[in-house]
């Protein structure tokens, strides 16, 4: 593995590059739950969506692995999915077969293009300003997101609504939105004390520790799943 990587020679080791992976999976994880819903929106079935986001991401990071020796996750962009399911398909109407076809047409125009090396001419003549801008804007976008299955953002008209923990507590106690947010919260104030503080794997910290309350709110009964309405298990195969 050190001989076909190279591990020493950019300056990792087997351990390091393992906690970096299981970190970047779980950080990524919600694409395998978020994709789906969003092409279903589509028409679309959810499962083979599903199954479809897992095959090609995993295809993906083992060539990236394998051909380019890079520590790069691929998957399914959370931007475009969006764009796909609302505008193209709800939006102007075009059935998502269609919609499909035109994707990977896209993807050959997109191969030629780096093949002749015509797309990292076009990458050079956008300004710099404009990179960061655009990148900004799609970290923000995913954060987005994250908010809103968080359920932080609930308002289904402007989506930008924050979460009221008045009206979630009953007899006593939260309920499963209410808690919901309260670990989503307790996740964020977490790892961002843990990257401030420079901990060593502040981001798997953050997740497991999250998870844990999680499970354990699951187990006493405060959390009550509910994949209706977007509440999943927290515990595997439960």
């Amino acid at each position: 593995m050190e001989k076909f990587f190279k591990l020493k020679e950019h300056g990792t080791d087997v351990r390091t590059e393992v906690m970096a992976g299981i970190t970047t999976f779980m950080t990524m994880a919600y694409i395998l739950a978020v994709n789906p819903g969003i092409l279903s929106a589509s028409g679309m079935d959810s499962g083979a969506v599903f199954t479809a986001t897992a095959l090609a991401s995993a295809i993906g990071c083992l060539c990236m692995a394998l051909f380019a020796n890079l520590p790069f996750a691929l998957s399914a962009g959370m931007g475009l999915n969006a764009y796909f399911a609302y505008t193209v398909v709800l939006g102007m109407g075009y059935s998502w077969e269609m919609a499909l076809t035109a994707v990977f047409a896209e993807g050959l125009l997109f191969i030629v293009l780096s093949v002749t090396n015509v797309r990292e001419a076009i990458f050079n003549a956008i300004p710099g300003t404009l990179k960061i801008g655009v990148s900004v804007g799609i970290g923000l976008f995913i954060c987005f997101i994250g908010l809103q299955n968080a359920h932080i953002c609930v308002d289904s008209a402007t989506l930008v609504t924050m979460f009221s923990f008045s009206n979630s507590i009953k007899e006593g106690t939260f309920n499963t939105e209410g808690i919901t947010v309260l670990l989503a919260l307790i996740g964020i104030l977490l790892t961002a004390f843990l990257v401030i503080r420079q901990i060593k794997g502040n981001l798997l910290i953050g997740i497991l520790v999250t998870w844990a309350l999680g499970i354990l709110c699951q187990l006493v009964g405060i959390y009550v799943p509910n994949p209706d309405a977007g509440f999943y298990s927290l515990i595997p195969s439960g």
